[in-house]
């Protein structure tokens, strides 16, 4: 008898066997306890330098360049007595003199932070969001506002000029009507 190879019956039902690829020697070989502990400290140090790196960055944080909130309005002997409205649009600040001095008040609704309007015919402000009003001191007549509005630093410079700082306010009666918040002018 001879050793032919019979021939296997072919089953159309069934499809022939792709052949498998061959794994690559690296995987092939089980990881060893020291390749995985060194593993393990990688990483670990690799989070603590990236922690380290996000602390370093907290240190120093974005920096936004603002415009200054002081500025120069002028000669202050040329406000007449009255609201200036000169300033609003601008520098969101109306400047009031009258007959003892003068001052400058924020134009910032003191309920949510909306510009109120100056209602010359009727001495007041009015703020068109709520409807809140004040009086030409900044002083709350009709809600919802829950505080007077805010007076900003006056001051003279050495030409004569009114320097208004928005960085320095005050609001409460009392404090509100003396320097650098009034300013006496002779």
């Amino acid at each position: 008898m001879t050793d032919e190879p019979k021939p296997q019956p072919t089953n159309p039902a069934v499809a022939p066997a792709k052949p498998v690829a061959a794994v690559p020697a690296a995987l092939a070989k089980p990881i060893s306890r020291a390749d995985f502990l060194w593993t393990g400290w990688a990483m670990l140090a690799a989070f603590f330098g990236a922690s380290a790196a996000a602390t370093a960055r907290f240190m120093f944080p974005n920096v936004i360049y603002e415009p200054s909130q002081k500025f120069n309005a002028g000669p202050a002997k040329g406000y007449d007595i009255g609201v200036s409205t000169k300033w609003l649009s601008e520098q969101r600040v109306w400047i009031i003199r009258n007959e003892k001095g003068i001052y400058a008040l924020w134009a910032r609704c003191t309920h949510l932070g909306c510009t109120p309007n100056w209602w010359g015919d009727q001495n007041r402000f009015k703020c068109p969001c709520h409807g809140s009003n004040y009086t030409i001191e900044g002083d709350v007549i009709a809600g919802p506002a829950p505080r007077p509005l805010w007076r900003a630093k006056v001051e003279i410079s050495t030409k004569g000029d009114l320097i208004i700082d928005k960085a320095v306010l005050e609001d409460i009666p009392g404090k509100r009507e003396n320097a650098p918040y009034f300013l006496t002018l002779a």
